[in-house]
């Protein structure tokens, strides 16, 4: 659940918003540690996807969560499934944390918490100093100059790994703040041994009579009687 706060006639207006399993993961267009665009309908082309949102790139929970992944990566692999990572941290700090933990998978750079917001996992923004901050952000286009612990924090998404299919539908959520090396375990353990999803059937008309008739006429050389 998190809170959207938009400015509608002068009034802020707060708006819940919700993603949850059987929903369709909104899609979204961001950049990754590399500066390449990527668009989520289109990773998802090339297969299932693990989502996880991570609060502070480099912060031990979050490394500890984002290693995990890494090992795990020939294990996702195995079962078509992708892992990408995701937080509100700025593209220099991606690329560093990517760098330093040998990620082999895209982390997304949502600085402006546009995409944790409408995933549902951004932070609520308590009294002045969280709503100071978040216009602090916005008006900076998602930069801050040395931002210091408290303000990353309060502007970060909550820890949160989705599973997602290829028509975005999400499959499994994952909510863990404190237990960071779960994640990658529980979405794998839930990908080993999930149901095929059933596909709806669409029912057949039934032939009437009279085509029935017909047909049997064809088939013995006659006419229809």
């Amino acid at each position: 659940m998190a809170y959207r706060h938009e400015l509608a006639g002068g009034i802020r207006a707060v708006t819940l918003i919700f993603v949850m399993v059987g929903e369709r993961a909104p899609d979204f267009v961001l950049s990754d540690q590399t500066g390449r665009t990527r668009t989520l309908s289109e990773m998802l082309v090339d297969g299932p996807m693990v989502l996880f949102f991570y609060p502070v790139a480099s912060s031990p929970l979050s490394t500890a969560e984002t290693c995990r992944f890494r090992e795990l990566g020939s294990e996702f692999t195995g079962l078509g499934v992708q892992r990408v990572g995701i937080s509100t941290d700025d593209l220099s700090r991606q690329s560093r944390f990517a760098e330093r933990r040998a990620v082999d998978h895209p982390l997304l750079c949502d600085s402006r918490s546009q995409v944790a917001a409408e995933f549902g996992v951004r932070r609520r923004m308590f009294g002045p100093l969280g709503q100071a901050l978040l216009r602090v952000r916005e008006s900076r286009g998602g930069r801050h100059t040395r931002p210091g612990p408290l303000t990353r924090w309060l502007l970060s998404a909550k820890r949160t790994t989705f599973v997602i299919d290829t028509d975005r539908t999400v499959l499994k959520v994952i909510s863990s703040e404190l237990r960071a090396g779960v994640h990658a375990d529980l979405a794998l353990h839930y990908l080993r041994t999930r149901r095929p999803r059933a596909v709806a059937r669409i029912p057949m008309p039934r032939p009437s009579s009279e085509r029935v008739r017909i047909s049997l006429s064809a088939l013995r050389g006659g006419a229809p009687g």
